[in-house]
């Protein structure tokens, strides 16, 4: 069961490029035929489908990157099509949790597999950031979440959040004022207190673009706070500081957790290029995202048992989005990156 149809060729470049590393065979691209999708057709030698109805004679899977209707799209109809043909579906992120459960009750109707890929959580540092999280959950309770990232990730924040808490309910989300291009709101998730900054900006001009970041996110404790610095890494554990007093009532710097360095960079201390990001770390979450796919259609898993998981995850992301409001529309040029040489 290997055999991958791929319909959508925007953000679709980048399950294109994970499936040409194999262990999968990309056997097809569904599209409406634009001159971008035939370049890719021909680039990887599969022929370009333009029906549903084509996809079972040559796929096992779909993966359906195309925007759903929360977001102004037909990805939810297209997986919904293809699950009623018995295609297992593996569909980009976001979707509104009523798109979702008819998603799953056709999964469930034709014994097909349906999963929607949040791509973030499959990236190794975020892999590492969720379990180092549930280690700490293991020795100490959570007492604090500080986090950021651009509204357009927002859903797959909130799975981040949830597979490192081990959980999403209970969740509760207030506005507080505006400042600069982060709305914030504070509430809970899994119980645990939460600050959160989302650049709440859309530019119709370029959608996808002129993100100030995509997730910050700090994990606070009694002993200390675990931080991933960037989706991409790295990660930090920063100790609590704490400087007691000895019997003459002086600061008792001798005490042994005083050695302890202020910082610890968990893993990789160099951080992935945004080519690498692009070129090898997405396409990497693709493919362990197919994997999980396959193996849940293999073994003739049940839909309802993620797709129960990603209902809470909608529900939570649509009060989340309410209480940010409408996004800032905005018109924008191509930005400066800046080296780290530059400012330093």
């Amino acid at each position: 069961m290997k055999r991958v149809v791929v319909c959508g060729t925007k953000f679709g470049q980048i399950y294109l490029s994970a499936l040409a590393g194999g262990p999968f065979e990309l056997t097809g691209i569904l599209a409406r035929g634009s001159p971008r999708s035939a370049g890719y057709a021909k680039e990887y030698g599969v022929p370009l489908l333009t029906d549903p109805d084509q996809v079972p004679e040559v796929a096992d899977l779909a993966c359906v990157v195309v925007r759903s209707g929360v977001v102004g799209g037909e990805g939810s109809e297209l997986a919904t099509a293809l699950l009623e043909r018995g295609v297992h579906v593996l569909q980009e992120h976001p979707v509104h949790a009523d798109e979702l459960a008819r998603c799953l009750r056709a999964a469930r109707s034709a014994g097909a597999i349906h999963h929607i890929n949040t791509l973030y959580v499959h990236l190794e540092p975020v892999r590492r950031f969720v379990e180092a999280a549930r280690r700490l959950r293991a020795l100490q309770q959570p007492l604090y979440i500080d986090a950021a990232c651009s509204v357009h990730v927002a859903y797959a924040l909130f799975d981040i959040l949830g597979r490192a808490l081990g959980g999403l309910r209970p969740w509760a989300f207030a506005p507080a004022p505006q400042a600069g291009p982060f709305t914030c709101l504070t509430g809970t998730i899994g119980g645990v207190p939460l600050t959160l900054r989302v650049q709440n900006q859309i530019a119709p001009n370029d959608p996808d673009a002129h993100l100030h970041l995509l997730h910050r996110i700090t994990l606070g404790t009694e002993g200390g706070n675990l931080t991933l610095v960037n989706t991409h890494g790295p990660l930090v554990w920063s100790p609590r500081m704490y400087v007691g007093r000895d019997a003459d009532d002086r600061f008792d710097i001798e005490a042994e957790h005083l050695c302890l360095p202020s910082a610890t960079v968990l893993g990789p201390e160099r951080a992935p290029t945004f080519r690498e990001i692009v070129g090898t770390l997405w396409p990497d979450g693709v493919r362990r995202a197919l994997g999980e796919l396959c193996d849940a259609a293999a073994q003739g898993a049940d839909p309802l048992r993620q797709g129960q998981y990603h209902l809470t995850l909608s529900r939570l992301w649509l009060d989340a989005t309410t209480a940010l409001g409408r996004p800032e529309l905005l018109v924008q040029g191509a930005p400066r990156p800046l080296s780290a040489a530059e400012i330093s």
